[in-house]
């Protein structure tokens, strides 16, 4: 096995050095061996690939559909991406040049953020959140300004964005993940409406990631890209709506001048998305099995939120009923102060449930743990009730 040259070790880029080690996938394959581990900690949806979208990833595989397609996409794909946004979300966007289809949503943050950041440029990021905007941010040799949320229900109110301005008024952009992942925590309409507002009244940039838009419970999701739509670029995907997390295929939408230069950088990136994949995401988005797929899922998703909200909070457990995406975001036993670390170790350990420190997800998140419920209803009632088990023995 060859080993680096310990000289050039030193040669590398800088701007890793900044970063903290990654946690989520880190913590998560430590807990993985502990025998009889009951694991809610990944978001990855736990069902199969809809049968509309492999077949279609399958009739391209049979129809040799194997040259390089457009850097931005199939025009097919955008097409139904196109008319994705408009019939959930009443967004138009020209499927010529104002999408681009990206490696999953996470190739997305890349490009958008390549597109913005000069070095040293502030990107204001509310947390606790998704930490890869931080990472990438820092990579990108931008510095990250996280505001901490936790004050406001895990909100970003106008009045704390305004106060950050006036902190940091040469901000180049603003990170908005709603549905939230960890928190499952969305914004109301009204609530999307002012933040946009104050939006408007800057040059900021807005990236928003909306992975979860589909799985929002009693509710509709509102982009902020119907306010505020020549400074937003939306972050989107098939990964969290269709279960098509392997499939890698995202998108982002937003003003062609703005477009242009990402998806330029996004073919430098990865040139293309694969062609099977594409086509199955033609069906997630252009087709009513597609819509009556992510329905399917969410329903479930509803109930098994609703199960895991009610046990967590007969055991004590304080917590935001979240009204999207598929976490809870729990506040740890008062035994453990702010050590969610000790405590998610403790709890897979002797309680044989993994779940996510709060702290990985940046500032606001430390005291807490993320609770994933995208697993079945026999996983979320075996773990509830050794989480209950360990409580009891701890108290």
């Amino acid at each position: 096995m060859p080993a680096t040259k310990k000289e050039i070790l030193s040669r590398l880029n800088n701007n890793f050095a900044k970063l903290t080690p990654g946690g989520i996938r880190e913590f998560d394959y430590q807990v993985s061996t502990i025998p009889g581990i009951i694991k809610l900690t990944l978001g990855e949806p736990d069902f199969n690939v809809p049968a509309a979208m492999k077949q279609a990833a399958i009739e391209s595989i049979n129809a040799n559909d194997s040259h390089y397609a457009p850097g931005n996409g199939t025009f097919a794909l955008r097409q139904a991406i196109a008319h994705f946004m408009q019939d959930r979300y009443k967004l138009e966007y020209d499927p010529k040049n104002e999408i681009a289809v990206t490696v999953g949503a996470t190739e997305g943050i890349f490009a958008s953020l390549s597109t913005i950041i000069n070095p040293g440029d502030e990107i204001i990021i509310p947390t606790p959140t998704f930490p890869f905007y931080m990472a990438v941010t820092k990579i990108l040799g931008g510095i990250p300004i996280e505001v901490d949320t936790s004050g406001d229900d895990f909100v970003l109110t106008p009045a704390r964005l305004q106060s950050v301005l006036e902190e940091h008024p040469n901000a180049k952009g603003l990170v908005l993940n709603y549905p939230s992942n960890p928190t499952g925590v969305t914004y109301t309409q009204d609530q999307i409406k002012a933040l946009a507002d104050t939006v408007k009244s800057t040059n900021l940039i807005v990236i928003a990631d909306e992975i979860y838009s589909e799985l929002v419970y009693g509710a509709t999701h509102t982009s902020i890209a119907n306010y505020i739509p020549e400074q937003t670029l939306i972050l989107n995907g098939a990964s969290k709506s269709h279960a098509m997390t392997g499939y890698r295929i995202g998108f982002i939408a937003g003003p062609q001048e703005l477009m242009k230069s990402v998806s330029a950088i996004h073919a430098m990136l990865v040139t293309a998305a694969s062609n099977p994949a594409m086509a199955a995401a033609v069906a997630a988005f252009g087709t009513d099995e597609g819509k009556a797929a992510t329905q399917e899922m969410k329903d479930a998703y509803e109930q098994r939120r609703d199960f895991v909200v009610n046990s967590l909070q007969k055991l004590g457990f304080e917590l935001i009923n979240p009204q999207g995406a598929f976490y809870v975001f729990a506040k740890i036993p008062e035994q453990y102060g702010n050590d969610d670390l000790k405590f998610a170790t403790d709890l897979a350990n002797e309680g044989k449930v993994a779940v996510i420190p709060g702290s990985f997800f940046g500032a606001g998140g430390q005291g807490y743990v993320r609770i994933s419920y995208a697993t079945s209803m026999e996983n979320l009632t075996g773990a509830l009730d050794n989480i209950a088990a360990f409580i009891n023995k701890e108290d």
